[in-house]
Protein backbone atom coordinates (compact mmCIF):
# COMPACT_ATOMS: atom_id res chain seq x y z
CA UNK A 1 0.00 0.00 0.00
CA UNK A 2 2.76 2.06 0.65
CA UNK A 3 4.32 1.52 -2.88
CA UNK A 4 1.31 2.72 -4.32
CA UNK A 5 0.99 5.33 -2.32
CA UNK A 6 4.42 7.03 -3.46
CA UNK A 7 4.97 5.06 -6.75
CA UNK A 8 2.34 4.66 -8.62
CA UNK A 9 1.09 6.57 -10.96
CA UNK A 10 -1.26 9.29 -10.94
CA UNK A 11 -4.70 7.79 -10.72
CA UNK A 12 -3.04 4.93 -8.25
CA UNK A 13 -1.64 7.48 -5.75
CA UNK A 14 -4.73 9.36 -5.70
CA UNK A 15 -6.96 6.37 -5.32
CA UNK A 16 -4.49 4.94 -2.24
CA UNK A 17 -4.84 8.45 -0.87
CA UNK A 18 -8.57 8.67 -0.87
CA UNK A 19 -8.51 5.37 0.86
CA UNK A 20 -6.45 6.66 3.39
CA UNK A 21 -7.72 9.34 4.41
CA UNK A 22 -11.45 7.80 4.26
CA UNK A 23 -9.57 5.12 7.02
CA UNK A 24 -8.53 8.55 9.06
CA UNK A 25 -11.76 10.46 8.79
CA UNK A 26 -13.60 6.90 10.01
CA UNK A 27 -11.37 6.18 13.32
CA UNK A 28 -11.48 9.40 14.52
CA UNK A 29 -15.27 9.23 14.35
CA UNK A 30 -15.32 5.88 15.47
CA UNK A 31 -12.74 7.05 18.45
CA UNK A 32 -14.56 10.08 19.61
CA UNK A 33 -18.08 9.03 18.99
CA UNK A 34 -17.23 5.80 20.42
CA UNK A 35 -16.61 7.17 23.92
CA UNK A 36 -18.80 9.59 23.96
CA UNK A 37 -21.71 6.82 23.45
CA UNK A 38 -19.86 5.11 26.36
CA UNK A 39 -19.75 8.19 28.93
CA UNK A 40 -23.69 9.47 27.77
CA UNK A 41 -24.53 5.95 28.66
CA UNK A 42 -23.30 5.98 31.92
CA UNK A 43 -24.66 9.57 32.67
CA UNK A 44 -27.60 9.16 31.50
CA UNK A 45 -29.11 6.25 33.45
CA UNK A 46 -27.91 8.29 36.76
CA UNK A 47 -28.87 11.39 35.74
CA UNK A 48 -32.53 9.85 35.29
CA UNK A 49 -32.38 8.55 38.21
CA UNK A 50 -31.20 11.45 40.20
CA UNK A 51 -33.83 13.32 38.70
CA UNK A 52 -37.12 11.14 40.00
CA UNK A 53 -35.38 11.03 43.36
CA UNK A 54 -35.12 14.75 44.15
CA UNK A 55 -37.68 15.82 46.67
CA UNK A 56 -38.19 19.02 44.47
CA UNK A 57 -37.91 19.96 40.37
CA UNK A 58 -35.02 22.85 41.93
CA UNK A 59 -33.05 19.80 43.79
CA UNK A 60 -33.64 17.51 40.70
CA UNK A 61 -32.36 20.66 38.09
CA UNK A 62 -28.96 20.63 40.50
CA UNK A 63 -28.57 17.19 40.66
CA UNK A 64 -29.36 16.47 36.50
CA UNK A 65 -27.19 19.38 35.58
CA UNK A 66 -24.31 18.09 38.17
CA UNK A 67 -24.27 14.19 36.82
CA UNK A 68 -25.19 15.59 32.95
CA UNK A 69 -21.87 15.79 31.81
CA UNK A 70 -22.95 14.95 27.91
CA UNK A 71 -25.67 17.40 28.42
CA UNK A 72 -28.47 15.35 27.11
CA UNK A 73 -31.07 16.08 29.66
CA UNK A 74 -30.80 19.28 30.66
CA UNK A 75 -32.24 20.65 27.51
CA UNK A 76 -35.46 19.37 27.81
CA UNK A 77 -35.76 20.38 31.38
CA UNK A 78 -35.08 24.10 30.04
CA UNK A 79 -36.99 23.28 27.31
CA UNK A 80 -40.04 22.99 29.69
CA UNK A 81 -39.31 26.21 31.23
CA UNK A 82 -38.64 28.62 27.90
CA UNK A 83 -42.09 28.18 26.68
CA UNK A 84 -43.05 31.67 24.90
CA UNK A 85 -46.05 34.08 25.77
CA UNK A 86 -48.39 35.85 23.44
CA UNK A 87 -47.17 33.68 20.21
CA UNK A 88 -48.29 30.78 18.53
CA UNK A 89 -46.30 28.54 19.78
CA UNK A 90 -47.64 29.28 23.13
CA UNK A 91 -51.19 28.34 21.67
CA UNK A 92 -52.94 25.39 22.55
CA UNK A 93 -53.72 23.65 26.07
CA UNK A 94 -50.83 22.73 28.10
CA UNK A 95 -50.32 19.36 26.63
CA UNK A 96 -50.04 20.22 23.49
CA UNK A 97 -47.09 22.91 24.14
CA UNK A 98 -45.45 20.54 26.57
CA UNK A 99 -45.43 18.40 23.36
CA UNK A 100 -43.67 20.34 21.06
CA UNK A 101 -41.04 21.57 22.70
CA UNK A 102 -40.25 18.52 24.28
CA UNK A 103 -40.19 17.34 20.11
CA UNK A 104 -38.29 20.32 19.40
CA UNK A 105 -35.63 18.95 22.07
CA UNK A 106 -35.48 15.55 21.38
CA UNK A 107 -34.94 16.20 17.67
CA UNK A 108 -31.99 18.45 18.28
CA UNK A 109 -30.50 15.78 20.58
CA UNK A 110 -31.21 13.14 18.01
CA UNK A 111 -29.20 14.82 15.65
CA UNK A 112 -26.03 14.89 17.70
CA UNK A 113 -26.65 11.86 18.46
CA UNK A 114 -26.27 10.82 15.24
CA UNK A 115 -23.22 12.85 14.39
CA UNK A 116 -20.90 10.92 11.90
CA UNK A 117 -23.14 8.49 11.02
CA UNK A 118 -23.57 9.28 7.89
CA UNK A 119 -19.84 9.87 7.45
CA UNK A 120 -19.40 6.22 8.53
CA UNK A 121 -22.26 4.72 6.25
CA UNK A 122 -20.55 6.36 3.38
CA UNK A 123 -16.92 5.40 3.90
CA UNK A 124 -18.39 1.43 4.15
CA UNK A 125 -20.77 2.01 1.18
CA UNK A 126 -18.13 3.32 -1.14
CA UNK A 127 -14.92 2.51 -0.05
CA UNK A 128 -14.82 -0.86 -1.63
CA UNK A 129 -15.42 0.56 -4.53
CA UNK A 130 -12.55 3.07 -4.25
CA UNK A 131 -10.32 0.02 -3.60
CA UNK A 132 -11.90 -1.65 -6.92
CA UNK A 133 -11.29 1.41 -9.06
CA UNK A 134 -7.65 1.23 -8.38
CA UNK A 135 -8.33 -2.85 -8.70
CA UNK A 136 -9.33 -1.92 -12.37
CA UNK A 137 -6.46 0.58 -13.21
CA UNK A 138 -4.08 -1.50 -12.10
CA UNK A 139 -4.68 -4.78 -14.40
CA UNK A 140 -5.28 -2.11 -17.21
CA UNK A 141 -2.07 -0.61 -16.82
CA UNK A 142 -0.56 -4.37 -16.39
CA UNK A 143 -2.17 -5.35 -19.49
CA UNK A 144 -1.53 -2.81 -21.57
CA UNK A 145 2.58 -2.86 -20.61
CA UNK A 146 2.15 -6.38 -21.28
CA UNK A 147 1.07 -5.91 -25.03
CA UNK A 148 3.31 -2.99 -25.78
CA UNK A 149 6.12 -5.44 -24.77
CA UNK A 150 4.86 -8.27 -27.13
CA UNK A 151 5.51 -10.46 -24.47
CA UNK A 152 3.31 -12.62 -22.26
CA UNK A 153 5.01 -14.47 -20.07
CA UNK A 154 2.65 -15.71 -16.95
CA UNK A 155 5.60 -14.56 -14.25
CA UNK A 156 5.23 -11.17 -15.77
CA UNK A 157 0.63 -11.08 -15.59
CA UNK A 158 0.89 -12.35 -11.93
CA UNK A 159 2.80 -9.91 -10.10
CA UNK A 160 1.16 -6.53 -11.50
CA UNK A 161 -2.23 -7.99 -10.94
CA UNK A 162 -1.47 -9.45 -7.82
CA UNK A 163 0.03 -5.78 -7.07
CA UNK A 164 -3.31 -4.00 -8.07
CA UNK A 165 -5.54 -6.49 -6.27
CA UNK A 166 -3.90 -5.06 -2.88
CA UNK A 167 -6.29 -1.91 -4.00
CA UNK A 168 -9.48 -3.82 -3.29
CA UNK A 169 -8.15 -5.80 -0.50
CA UNK A 170 -7.44 -2.20 1.22
CA UNK A 171 -10.96 -0.88 0.17
CA UNK A 172 -12.60 -3.84 2.21
CA UNK A 173 -9.92 -3.23 4.98
CA UNK A 174 -11.26 0.50 5.13
CA UNK A 175 -14.85 -0.55 4.54
CA UNK A 176 -15.55 -3.28 7.45
CA UNK A 177 -14.65 -1.06 10.85
CA UNK A 178 -16.70 1.96 9.51
CA UNK A 179 -19.52 -0.61 8.38
CA UNK A 180 -19.14 -2.32 11.69
CA UNK A 181 -19.05 1.08 14.33
CA UNK A 182 -21.84 2.40 12.26
CA UNK A 183 -24.02 -1.01 13.12
CA UNK A 184 -22.94 -1.00 16.34
CA UNK A 185 -23.71 2.94 16.93
CA UNK A 186 -26.51 2.84 15.11
CA UNK A 187 -28.24 0.22 17.91
CA UNK A 188 -26.82 2.09 20.62
CA UNK A 189 -28.43 5.32 19.60
CA UNK A 190 -31.48 3.89 19.14
CA UNK A 191 -31.37 2.82 22.65
CA UNK A 192 -30.26 5.90 24.35
CA UNK A 193 -33.12 7.94 21.96
CA UNK A 194 -35.47 5.47 23.37
CA UNK A 195 -34.54 6.20 26.88
CA UNK A 196 -34.95 10.01 26.19
CA UNK A 197 -38.10 9.32 24.84
CA UNK A 198 -39.34 7.78 27.75
CA UNK A 199 -38.14 10.74 29.93
CA UNK A 200 -39.82 12.91 28.08
CA UNK A 201 -42.90 11.37 27.80
CA UNK A 202 -42.58 10.70 31.88
CA UNK A 203 -41.92 14.60 32.16
CA UNK A 204 -44.63 16.14 30.11
CA UNK A 205 -46.86 13.57 32.36
CA UNK A 206 -45.52 15.05 35.93
CA UNK A 207 -45.96 18.19 34.73
CA UNK A 208 -49.75 17.91 33.63
CA UNK A 209 -50.51 16.49 36.67
CA UNK A 210 -52.85 18.04 38.95
CA UNK A 211 -51.23 19.66 41.87
CA UNK A 212 -52.41 18.85 44.88
CA UNK A 213 -54.73 16.81 46.41
CA UNK A 214 -58.27 16.04 44.47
Amino acid sequence: MMLLLTEGDAVSRLVAWVLLLMSMASWVVIAWKGQMLLRLGRSLSSSIAAFWQAPGWAQAEQRVAALDAQGVLMPLLQAVQRRPAATLAAAGDERAQLTRVLRDALQQLGHRLQYGQILLATVGATAPFVGLLGTVWGIYLALTTLAASGQMAMDQITGPVGEALIMTAAGLAVALPAVLAYNVMGRRIGQLEAELEGFAHDLRELLLAPKGGA
